[in-house]
């Protein structure tokens, strides 16, 4: 069975209009929002905490015109599993009619524990529904955009080109206009990295320890 193809996601209409405000309004995220409470005690790399940094990511798909309300009610949640130990699963499942389907959808942007980062991003490429790759790209969006806050070049580093490498082919897949956000992210970051002079600092190290290895007998 071949990969499912999706449709790319092109618009960018700019202000919310009423059927759009109509159906958020209809939306029972209050009870998500309580859930995502728990993880106001965890800290973020940037500052601030997690939770924050759901609703971060709910506004962030709203900007993109994204009015799902399975989407928006897991973008709010979909850190608890992964980052609160012993998270009852049955208290997403129960919160309302659609409480399996964000569920569903959480688990899919959840990584294992134990699982490399690198394994559980290629299973989203590979595997991932639509609306599991679009959250991904908010929740990256969101984190690139902290990352303007963080100050470790190393981190930084390894961030960008995981993003390069990993997310870009998502967004490439299903939203133009979060892959050119993501380009731009990568791009101010790196320039960063330059103006900071890590990145030459990193060569010269580098050229440093090929001089040594080719002087030893």
């Amino acid at each position: 069975m071949g990969k499912i193809k999706y449709e790319m996601h092109t618009d960018r209409s700019g202000e919310m209009n009423n059927e759009a405000m109509l159906q958020l309004k209809s939306m029972f995220l209050a009870p998500y929002m309580q859930l995502a409470t728990a993880l106001i005690g965890k800290a973020r790399h940037a500052g601030g905490n997690m939770f924050r940094h759901q609703l971060d990511t709910m506004a962030i798909l709203i900007d993109y015109g994204y009015i799902d309300s399975v989407l928006l009610k897991a973008s709010v949640i979909h850190d608890v599993i992964e980052d609160v130990p012993g998270f009852d699963y049955s208290l997403i499942v129960n919160a309302d009619e659609e409480g399996a389907d964000v569920y569903k959808l959480v688990l899919e942007v959840t990584k294992k524990e134990g699982q490399p980062k690198s394994d559980y991003l290629r299973g989203i490429i590979a595997n991932g529904s639509q609306r599991a790759k679009v959250l991904k790209c908010a929740d990256r969006i969101s984190n690139m955009i902290s990352l303007g806050f963080v100050t470790d070049p190393e981190f930084i580093e390894r961030y960008c080109d995981e993003t390069e490498y990993f997310i870009l082919p998502i967004a490439l897949e299903v939203d133009y206009n979060m892959y050119q956000e993501l380009i731009n992210l990568i791009i101010t970051r790196r320039k960063y990295l330059e103006d900071s002079g890590y990145i030459d600092r990193k060569k010269r190290m580098a050229a440093g320890a090929a001089a040594n290895t080719k002087i030893r007998p």
